[in-house]
């Protein structure tokens, strides 16, 4: 696959079976993605992510923040997080999310990653308080990162380059069957925030 593509169709599947990813690439001007990248920087509640693994509490050097509908909350890694209202700049890329992709979302889980030195391991969200099979909504402003989807029988692997304003969707059966990541590199050293609206279930 292409990882530098410059044009997206949005109708082609990026996984090749037990799942559903499109790409619409970018969605926002890059005026328009430089200000909202200014706007989450400067106005999200930024917090040192947390995780209990195997009995120790570990703080990682990228920051996440968590907003939604209500104070929702969500809890991995051990840790229970409880959901922010909702800023004006989250609430403008939450409706734009939505009429792009078609999918509702009560709720966001950003991260801010310093430079290319901060990245994710490979995982799903799977958590029980997501909605089943429901669509995740992935917004990047920042440094390009490569991201990457491994097939959790297969191991097959599919990778697409996120660009500045730009804009993924997850759905249907992809958490179940695969996993995601964000690799770390050493050839970027920029700021990279990441916007992963979503549905809670009460």
């Amino acid at each position: 696959m292409d990882l530098f593509s410059s044009h997206h169709d949005s109708t082609i599947n990026l996984l090749p079976k037990d799942g559903t990813v499109y790409y619409y690439g970018t969605i926002w001007t890059p005026q328009q993605s430089n200000h909202y990248y200014n706007e989450l920087m400067q106005g999200i509640e930024w917090r040192n992510d947390e995780a209990i693994i195997l009995g120790k509490h570990l703080v990682t050097k990228r920051k996440v923040a968590w907003y939604g509908d209500q104070p929702f909350d969500y809890t991995y890694s051990s840790v229970t997080k409880k959901a922010l209202p909702w800023t004006p700049a989250l609430q403008e890329l939450k409706q734009t999310a939505e009429h792009t992709t078609g999918e509702t979302y009560n709720s966001c889980l950003l991260n801010l990653y310093h430079s290319g030195d901060e990245g994710m391991a490979w995982h799903s969200d799977g958590e029980k308080a997501l909605k089943k099979d429901g669509a995740i909504a992935s917004i990047s402003f920042g440094a390009e990162r490569k991201f990457a989807f491994k097939h959790k029988v297969s191991k097959e692997t599919v990778a697409r380059i996120l660009e500045h304003g730009s804009l993924l969707v997850m759905k249907g059966t992809t958490q179940t069957h695969w996993l995601h990541r964000l690799p770390p590199t050493k050839q970027v050293h920029a700021p990279r925030i990441n916007l992963t609206f979503r549905t809670i279930v009460l």
